[in-house]
Parts: structure tokens; sequence; C-alpha cells
């Protein structure tokens, strides 16, 4: 399953996952353009670079503005409940403002230089510009939801407050875990349940708040969006070492050359064996691992069932999320149109 194109084909009933995302990306860029416009100054060009709207001297540009599959979901599920994508828009933003907040971040504490085939903010700008513009994405994304009309907004600014103190505790943790020789894999599925999980459900269940029913189908919900956003991980996680970085726009192997302890990682150094201890002599050393010795590691892995266990995983991660949404009971087209999307976003290349 993992690593395969999508080429994203008609569901029955529906739009395909690649067409819904599409749909998304219609509405969304321009509330985003909106939102963006209204930050301070120092503030506005950096953030239009990161979205790939300008390049480093402000010109514009069309670069790549990432997947915006939380927004999807917001919306989506929105429509799924009974409610409108019109309605749930401001929230949607503000989603994926939080989220890019996050990858700001994130680029500056991991040391990245490339992001969406691109020059990461900090390599540009420098590291404090990259932070305070994350920032500022943020508090525009809380703005956003105080500002909607809606009478979900207070549950959408509560649940996104949630979520983002989870992703921050899931990234303290992913930190901490490079400075650690033994990492157990429900400490790292903990934490990828915070980093990750928790922003995707996060999501699914601002979407629902914007429909109508009663609050188990909203639990239902935020299950899929959990379980769908640990799927999610596991397939990122294999990107990340055997991904082709033409496609998803980052170096080979770039987290093994940081010895960075992702899932198939942990799974593969605690799965015991020679391939395992080779791994974990590897992990041990005290510099940053050679193209060849990442090259190896990368083999150490899948010999020690780390590739196998993370895309079985993925898998079953997959079919729990889609019971929970069976089980939330959506509307259609958008109940066939959500199962599109949660296959998609399991099922790439980048």
């Amino acid at each position: 399953m993992t690593g395969d194109t999508v080429t994203g084909g008609t569901v029955a009933g529906g739009r395909s996952g690649v067409e819904v995302l599409a749909w998304s990306r219609g509405l969304l860029d321009p509330a985003l353009r909106e939102a963006i416009d209204r930050l301070p100054d120092a503030m506005r060009r950096i953030a239009a670079y990161h979205f790939g709207w300008c390049d480093e001297h402000g010109r514009p540009a069309d670069a790549a503005g990432g997947k915006a599959i939380r927004p999807a979901l917001v919306l989506l599920i929105a429509e799924a409940s009974g409610g409108t994508a019109a309605a749930a828009l401001p929230a949607a933003a503000a989603v994926e403002l939080a989220h890019n907040f996050s990858l700001l971040h994130d680029d500056v504490m991991d040391g990245d230089l490339t992001r969406r085939h691109r020059a990461t903010v900090w390599s540009v700008f420098g590291e404090p510009a990259a932070i305070l513009a994350g920032d500022a994405l943020l508090a525009r994304a809380f703005e956003l939801i105080a500002d909607a009309p809606h009478a979900a907004a207070p549950r959408a600014g509560r649940v996104l407050a949630g979520a983002v103190l989870d992703l921050v505790e899931g990234q303290s943790a992913d930190m901490a875990f490079e400075l650690r020789e033994n990492v157990d894999l429900d400490e790292c599925l903990a934490m990828a349940a915070d980093k990750t999980a928790a922003l995707l459900a996060g999501a699914c269940t601002i979407g629902a708040a914007h429909g109508t029913g009663p609050p188990g189908r909203i639990d239902h919900y935020h299950r899929f969006g959990e379980r769908l956003g640990l799927a999610f991980q596991l397939v990122d996680d294999l990107l990340g070492i055997w991904g082709d970085p033409a496609v998803t726009g980052k170096p080979v192997h770039s987290d093994l050359r940081s010895r960075k302890k992702s899932l198939p990682v942990v799974a593969a150094l605690t799965s015991g064996g020679a391939a395992s201890e080779e791994l974990a002599a590897l992990y041990r050393a005290d510099h940053t691992l050679t193209a060849a010795e990442a090259g190896r590691a990368a083999e150490l892995v899948e010999a020690a069932g780390g590739r196998a266990w993370a895309a079985r995983r993925a898998d079953e991660y997959l079919e729990e999320a889609l019971t929970h949404l069976d089980l939330a009971e959506p509307a259609a087209p958008a109940a066939e149109e959500l199962r599109a999307l949660a296959r998609l976003t399991t099922v790439r290349d980048h």
C-alpha cells in the first residue's frame, strides 16, 4: 500500500480524494490570503513566502502550499454532518494556519533546509523571523475563530487550543527521543498521537461541531481523525526513509542522517536480532550519519522488520478510522468522499 503513486480515481457517488482536496483548496486559499494580508508588515512577506505565494524578494510566485488535508476534513465533515462548508470555512482556515505554525517551528528545531521543494523560511529569513512568523500564524488562527459568527466557534476554539497543546507535547517528546538511547514503541506511538493525530482529530471534531446531531457522532468523527492521523504519521515516516526526494521535496534519508527515532526505526530498534543491533550501533554514533551510513541504516530498518511493521500498522489504523467513520453515519455524497480522502492520505508518495 504505502509508497504507491496516487492518481485519484472517481469514487461512486462523489468526488475522488484528489478532487476533494482541489475543491477544499479553492475555498481555502482566498480565506488564507485574506488572513495573511492582515498580519503585521514584518510577518506578511515571510508568511506569504512560506505558503508559496511569493519568492524571498516578495515577487509573486506559484509554489506548492501543501496538501491542506486538515482543512479539507473540517469542510467535508461539516457537510457530512448537516452543516455547510461556507459556515465552517473560518475554522478550516484557522486549522491550516495552526498546522503551518507547527511546520515553521519544526523546521527550525530540526534544522531542515528544504520544505515543499523550496528553502525553508528560517534558512532564508533567519531563525528568529521564522519563529515569530509561526507565532503570528497561530495568533491569527485563534483570531479567525473568535471572529466567526457560527455558534460552534467557542467549541472550535477550545478544540483547536487543546490540539495545539497536544502537538507541543508531542514535538517535545520527539525532540527528547533524539537524546535518548532507548525508546519503546508505546512511547513513540503516544508521541505520534500528540504530534500528528491530535490536530487531525481536532479538525474532524471542529467540522462535526459545525453540523447537527448527537454528541456520540462527534466522538466517532474525533476517533476517525485520531486513527487517520496515526496512519498518516506512519506513512510520513516511511516516506521520510524511502520516499523519492524529487517528489517529497525532502533530502534523501534526512530523518536517518539526523538519527531521528521515527516509528519504523523504533520498531526496528526494538525487534531484536543482528540487523537491530547494527542499527542501534549506528544510532549511537556521535555524529550526523554520512550518506553511506544513512543508506545502510535504511537497509537495516527494513531487514529488522520496521518497514513491514509500519506499513501493516498504517493499514490497520486506516481500517479503524473507516470503522469510526461508518459509525458517525456521514451523509452522502460526503460519506464516500471522506473515505476517498482517508485512503488518499495513506496511499501517497509525498
